[in-house]
């Protein structure tokens, strides 16, 4: 890859990227017999698309942010511009839209509004008081069910796209716990800044707890069976709560930076966790 090209790959975060386009294609398994894979395909590629256009439009609004908080990336560092920024997320946002065509009318009305939504939320629900949590936490959870639409049937993703909605909107506010000093700065509205980190973390901690109980409703239920059941006891709700505890232990930024990063890794377990409940493997 050219070194031109390098910074713009940085710009859509391809970690991010890879986890939604995953998302996507385990909300389509959840179905079970897949008529068309290619629709999946076409879905998670569709969605990848979207996404990145999502994470490089939001660098174009926080560079000001990550000029104090992360100097390194491509906008602040000088790498890319926010007019070519803008352009690029443009771009993947009219294909991703585009490829949307081709898989059905609900997965476009779908890509239009995540499309719309992920704009507004980099221009002005980022710094508000929880809608910007709760547009993320949503969209997060429509990829699940984009990928159950496109493999004709959304109702069997409902599970994963309600964790994911709660995982994310507590992920979201740890985020700006840790990120006080340079929302400040901007006059951002936060959770904790409106508030203050105690109370943040007292939200955190309500989510996370309704989510590990939640969990257990598809076991209860006989939708996932007992091998699904120990992968998110052990691997995802264990994790959760020592992250809970690591947050009202220790309530510095950096400590935050590193648990939020721990929890994005729980997130690869969880989306293991529903492959293994949704396809019984194991």
């Amino acid at each position: 890859m050219s070194s031109k090209a390098l910074p713009y790959l940085w710009l859509v975060r391809p970690t991010n990227v890879c986890l939604g386009a995953a998302s996507i294609a385990l909300g389509a398994i959840t179905v079970g017999d897949v008529p068309s894979i290619w629709r999946v395909l076409m879905a998670s590629f569709s969605g990848s698309l979207i996404m990145a256009g999502g994470n490089a439009i939001n660098d174009t609004y926080d560079a000001d942010i990550d000029e104090i908080n992360k100097p390194f990336r491509p906008i602040p560092s000088g790498r890319v511009t926010r007019p070519a920024a803008r352009r690029f997320s443009i771009i993947l946002f009219v294909l991703g839209v585009f490829l949307a065509i081709f898989i059905s009318v609900q997965c476009l009305v779908i890509a239009l509004f995540v499309s719309a939504g992920l704009c507004v939320y980099s221009a002005r629900l980022k710094r508000t008081f929880l809608w910007g949590n709760v547009a993320v936490s949503l969209f997060a959870a429509l990829a699940f069910i984009y990928g159950g639409l496109a493999a004709g049937d959304w109702r069997p993703a409902l599970f994963p796209a309600g964790f994911a909605l709660l995982f994310h909107f507590g992920r979201e506010i740890v985020k700006d716990i840790e990120d006080q000093v340079a929302d400040r700065s901007v006059a951002a509205r936060t959770l904790p800044l409106r508030t203050n980190t105690r109370a943040a973390l007292s939200v955190v901690t309500v989510v996370y707890l309704l989510l590990i109980c939640l969990t257990f409703v598809p076991y209860w239920f006989g939708n996932y069976g007992v091998f699904y059941l120990i992968v998110v006891a052990v691997g995802v709700d264990a994790v959760v709560l020592m992250s809970l505890l690591a947050m009202w232990r220790f309530q510095m930024p950096d400590r935050m930076r590193q648990i939020s990063m721990v929890l994005k890794v729980d997130m690869v377990i969880g989306l293991v966790a529903i492959y293994i409940g949704s396809t019984g493997a194991g």
